[in-house]
C-alpha cells in the first residue's frame, strides 16, 4: 500500500536526484540473486543529504501515525533501517530496536538488539523491499519474541508479485512511501528516459528473473 500518492512521486523524484536509484538498462546490474536489474536501489545514500532524510524521516513518521497511531517501540531491519528507524523512532520520542539477519555467534547471541517487552506494539521500518524475504524474517522474529506487530513502513519497494504474495501469506501490513510503479510515472513526467527504454523497464518488472538487457 501506498502512503500518499503524490509523496510517492516526490520521493521517488529525490531518490533519482541523489542517485539512490540507477537506470541503466543498456548496462544491468547483478543482484546477490543473479538476477539482472535494470534499477539498483541503495537508500543509504539518503543520509548523506540532510534534506532528503529529513523529508523521508517524516513522512515515515506521518505514515506510522495516520495507520498506527503511536506504538511503544519502532524496530529497524539491520543494516539498511537501522539508520532511518533510529530518526524515526527519536522524532516520535519511542524506544528503538534492530534485528539481526541471524542471531549473534558470541556473547548474548541477540537476534533483536535493545530492550523489548512481551506484548508491545511494534512498527518495522525497512528501507528497500525486494521479494520481503529478509523483511518478513524480521517479523517473524518479533513475533516470536512476543511483540505485537503493527504493521511494516519502507522508503522502496520493487512491487514484486511474490513480494506481495509474501506479505499477504504473513499477514503483515506493508505501507511504502513510493514504488517502482510511482517511480516510472515521475520518469515518464519529466521525460527523463525514451519510450523504449521506459518499455524495456516496465517488462523487467513482469518478468526480472528471466530479464534480458536490450540488445546494444
Amino acid at each position: 500500500m501506498i502512503f500518499d500518492k503524490e509523496i510517492a512521486r516526490s520521493t521517488a523524484e529525490q531518490l533519482l536526484q541523489i542517485k539512490a536509484i540507477k537506470l541503466q538498462p543498456e548496462e544491468p546490474f547483478t543482484w546477490a540473486s543473479g538476477w539482472k536489474s535494470p534499477i539498483y536501489c541503495d537508500n543509504r545514500i539518503t543520509l548523506s543529504y540532510p534534506k532528503v532524510r529529513n523529508f523521508l524521516r517524516q513522512q515515515l513518521v506521518e505514515a506510522i501515525r495516520s495507520h498506527y497511531g503511536t506504538p511503544n517501540a519502532i524496530a529497524g531491519v539491520a543494516t539498511g533501517a537501522i539508520a532511518i528507524g533510529v530518526l524515526v523512532a527519536q522524532e516520535m520520542g519511542l524506544p528503538f530496536i534492530y534485528i539481526r539477519p541471524e542471531a549473534k555467534k558470541h556473547g548474548r547471541q541477540n537476534k533483536i538488539e535493545g530492550h523489548l517487552e512481551p506484548g508491545q506494539n511494534v512498527v518495522i521500518v525497512e528501507d528497500l523491499i525486494s521479494t520481503g524475504g529478509s523483511s518478513l524474517k524480521a517479523f517473524d522474529a518479533l513475533k516470536e519474541a512476543k511483540a505485537n506487530v503493527l504493521g511494516m513502513v519502507a522508503l522502496f519497494t520493487y512491487g514484486f508479485p511474490v513480494s506481495k504474495e509474501n506479505f499477504e501469506n504473513s499477514k503483515c501490513e506493508l505501507i511504502t512511501l513510493s514504488d517502482y510503479e510511482h517511480l516510472l510515472e515521475q520518469v515518464n513526467s519529466t521525460g527523463y528516459l525514451k519510450e523504449d527504454t521506459l518499455k524495456t523497464l516496465k517488462s523487467w518488472r513482469e518478468d526480472p528473473a528471466s530479464w534480458q538487457a536490450p540488445s546494444k
